[in-house]
């Protein structure tokens, strides 16, 4: 049964739990009122988290499914593959349509007692961009600048919007600006994964972003977009707290550039090899180098994710304590 169930995580690509959870804690910090009755807080919690983390998890496989001829020719997703093959891909279907009921019937029931049909509009909007971007025939993820519009949509915009629109109906402005900062973080971290993937995808002719733009100028735009967006989000607490009564907390958003500043050095570390691997003409050696740098990207996604997501409960805190 645990082998089942760990095959199925790495399927499902476990390791988006933790943004998922960042996701909900952010929209949940800045939706949530101090009147809400604990237990009504806890099925809220439980009953958004599980739709996510299910969404997200449709998503993860319809993408395994359909990278997998192109995972077999990259050994270190053998994980993957190997998981696949262990699991069955008639099976990994059936565990999509089952998802699929599942999680429909829980966003009704959603729905329902929170009596806002944005909720399922925002459910099916992103469950069929998340399906339509690694699926044939449309497949975005290979249509190149659709590709990251789809991304920062499903990874970044509706997970925290699903969350936000379950406590509140009302739109704040220091949110849509923190809103912003995750979203282009969100997108920011995850081009090292297109940068993994880069040389595969360039043989096969998928024309993701990564591709579109060439090493080097990816690695700048991921640069770029993680530098920005930790600004929007550090802007937007620093102003929601020095509006409240403990402006002090806003002395804890010092965290942020220093986890940044990590993460960022290690992307400039890609960014100089991108630059040699364009002047060598495809030396062989930087090729590798690029490529096992760019897999500990999910340390990074978790880093960062964490981190906003750790400013987010104490934002949670303040309200109720």
């Amino acid at each position: 049964m645990f082998r089942i169930l760990r095959l199925i995580g790495t399927i499902s690509r476990a390791e988006f739990i933790m943004p998922n959870l960042g996701s909900l804690i952010l929209g949940l910090a800045w939706g949530v009122n101090s009147t809400i009755s604990l237990s009504t807080l806890v099925v809220l919690i439980v009953l958004s988290f599980t739709i996510i983390n299910g969404s997200s998890a449709i998503g993860a496989q319809i993408n395994t499914l359909s990278d997998y001829e192109l995972d077999l020719k990259d050994s270190r997703k053998k994980n993957i593959t190997d998981a696949v093959d262990a699991v069955g891909k008639k099976r990994i279907r059936y565990l999509l349509f089952i998802e699929f009921i599942i999680t429909l019937a829980l966003v009704v029931l959603f729905m329902y007692i929170q009596k806002n049909p944005w909720l399922l509009l925002m459910w099916v909007i992103g469950i069929s961009l998340g399906w339509i971007y690694s699926a044939p025939p449309i497949r975005l993820k290979a249509r190149s600048w659709l590709a990251p519009v789809s991304l920062i949509l499903v990874l970044g915009i509706f997970p925290v919007l699903f969350a936000y629109f379950t406590f509140t109906t009302q739109i704040q402005p220091f949110f849509v600006l923190a809103l912003i900062g995750l979203t282009m973080t969100i997108y920011g971290v995850i081009i090292p994964t297109e940068i993994r993937d880069y040389f595969g995808d360039k043989t096969m002719r998928i024309e993701t972003m990564t591709v579109h733009l060439g090493l080097v100028k990816a690695c700048v735009t991921c640069i770029s977009l993680i530098s920005i967006g930790a600004i929007f989000f550090i802007t937007a607490y620093l102003l929601e707290w020095l509006n409240g009564s403990r402006p002090y907390l806003a002395v804890l958003l010092l965290i942020i550039p220093i986890s940044v500043m990590y993460v960022i050095t290690k992307i400039k570390k890609l960014l100089i090899l991108s630059r040699q691997y364009t002047n060598s003409q495809g030396n062989v050696n930087l090729k590798e180098q690029i490529v096992d740098i760019s897999a500990h990207n999910p340390q990074w996604i978790i880093i960062i994710t964490q981190t906003y997501s750790f400013l987010s409960i104490l934002l949670l805190l303040n309200k109720f304590i």
